[in-house]
């Protein structure tokens, strides 16, 4: 194994462990009422802004070395889509478990990034879509009604920060400062995270314990977590990338058990399996179309 190889399996390692434990971070804040849904997504992405500005301070204070011409510093729509992924992603909690929540996230996430392939013109081989079904099928299976059901709306608002986080990485893909750029992504988020906390103002509600799962959320698996991947991207092919990705939920579930004493529901491990199954054919038939 080289050291650039085994740099790549660290990155990709914390990255993974980061997302799933903004899951568990959110639910914990949330799902026990220590803070309310918007006043954690402000405060998340306020303290990674601010991390990740001293971090990139830092970085810049020591080495001066790098090309104006090459330097880069994320956009507004890349913020906008990091803001659709995260504020929905808050309020999702308010129902959905832990691995619940990270199952649809990624499920949407997975085929958001299909989806923009197709719309881009790439044609797709009969195994991705046939995972493309199966997937939707994994979807279609979990919201069914029933006792174990989620809820619609934390559904529904969890498909639409899969939606943004989707649209995110595929506008970072190919970053050539993964920290300049996701540095200004979550600086530029900064105002609508404090409209969005104007907004629901009357219905703020905060405590120590809210205010620093938010802070570690923000700060840590997310600011830095979401570096690292970028980070993480340059040593792995996009079928890898995707592959990967699909332990999250399934290391969220597990967080959930452990640290939130939540139960893995029967419906939970077919919808799972569906979802996480037909997201590896399509990774499949992509190496096949390949």
């Amino acid at each position: 194994m080289t050291p650039r190889n085994s740099t790549t399996i660290f990155l990709t390692i914390f990255a993974l462990i980061a997302f799933a434990a903004n899951s568990v971070l959110c639910r914990l804040a949330l799902g026990q009422g220590a803070i309310d849904a918007a006043a954690f997504t402000a405060i998340r992405i306020t303290s990674g802004a601010a991390l990740l500005l001293s971090l990139f301070w830092l970085q810049n204070s020591k080495s001066r070395t790098e090309s104006k011409s090459e330097e880069t510093h994320g956009s507004w729509l890349s913020a906008g889509m990091l803001f659709l992924y995260a504020a929905p992603f808050s309020f999702a909690y308010l129902t959905l478990d832990t691995g619940t929540g990270a199952l649809i996230l990624f499920g949407a996430v997975q085929i958001t990034m299909i989806l923009t392939a197709l719309l881009q013109g790439n044609k797709l081989h009969y195994l991705e879509w046939a995972g493309l079904i199966t997937a939707f099928a994994g979807f279609v299976y979990l919201v069914l009604p029933g006792v174990s059901a989620p809820p619609l709306e934390g559904f529904l608002l969890m498909s639409l920060a899969g939606i943004g986080w989707g649209l995110y990485t595929v506008r970072g893909k190919g970053s050539k400062n993964p920290l300049a750029d996701t540095t200004f992504n979550f600086a530029r988020a900064v105002p609508f995270a404090i409209l969005l906390l104007v907004l629901a103002l009357k219905h703020m509600h905060v405590s120590t314990s809210g205010i620093l799962l938010a802070v570690a959320s923000g700060a840590i698996a997310s600011g830095i977590g979401y570096t690292i991947w970028y980070m993480a991207l340059r040593g792995l092919s996009t079928s890898q990338a995707a592959v990967v990705q699909l332990s999250v939920p399934i290391i969220a579930a597990f967080g959930g058990v452990i640290f939130v004493a939540e139960s893995i529901t029967m419906r939970l491990v077919i919808a799972s399996i569906l979802i996480l199954g037909g997201i590896g054919l399509v990774v499949l038939g992509k190496n096949k179309h390949a």
